[in-house]
């Protein structure tokens, strides 16, 4: 039997109008916190009227830093990354079922964003729990995937990130669709371990059709991606 881990807590924003059709949550990296992600929430809000937003705190504190780590980090390893999330999954698996309960929503209304380890985090409980879609920022996948149906798949990094190298956007890609996922990518030239703009705004293009079902993996592609 799993033992009880911490209760998460960080920052919400309501639906843009009515009740939440969908959730997305925003998965931070290490050393920083959920307000440093929810700020991404107002910038796709038109596209996501009906989604509810939430950044929870990871549970640990960085050793003497403000923010916060869901695992320690010696070195950028796929086995330690891999260890990381399957001893932090548990937690924010809590977290994401006390919220969808919260909303009165279903498990498959469920959209991962993360960065850099937060990507890392929400590859691994949103390949699992098929969640609606997932979006990773300057991240890796720790691990092999799972087998069966694959939700569709967002990958952005920059060319110029001296933290995870780029080499680990095309690797995720690769093995993500070579399992059955619809991928999509985009490198920012010039960008360092960071968001561009113009992976913003495909976040947001992303998930307005990935929660609309038009990016299912099965039958042919129904949209185009792109930058508005």
């Amino acid at each position: 039997m799993a033992l009880s881990g911490p209760t998460l807590t960080g920052p919400t924003l309501a639906p843009a109008n009515g009740n939440a059709t969908h959730l997305v949550v925003l998965v931070h990296g290490y050393g920083a916190d959920g307000q440093d992600l929810i700020g991404l929430a107002p910038h796709w809000q038109s596209l996501l009227p009906t989604a509810a937003f939430a950044a929870p705190n990871a549970p640990m504190r960085v050793p003497g830093g403000p923010g916060y780590q869901w695992f320690p980090i010696s070195r950028i390893d796929p086995h330690e990354m891999q260890k990381g999330v399957e001893a932090a999954g548990p937690v924010l698996d809590a977290y994401l079922d006390g919220e969808l309960a919260r909303l009165g929503l279903p498990p498959e209304r469920l959209a991962l964003v993360g960065f850099s380890q937060g990507t890392m985090l929400s590859l691994h409980l949103g390949l699992r729990r098929k969640a609606a879609a997932i979006v990773g920022f300057s991240g890796l996948l720790p691990g092999a995937p799972p087998a069966g149906e694959m939700p569709p798949v967002l990958l952005t990094h920059g060319d110029s990130d001296t933290v995870i190298p780029p080499q680990a956007m095309f690797l995720a890609a690769a093995q993500l669709g070579l399992a059955g996922a619809r991928v999509q990518w985009h490198l920012a030239p010039g960008m360092g371990h960071g968001i561009d703009p113009e992976g913003m705004a495909l976040a947001g293009q992303f998930l307005n059709l990935a929660l609309r079902g038009l990016l299912k993996s099965e039958g042919p592609a129904h949209c185009v991606l792109k930058a508005s």
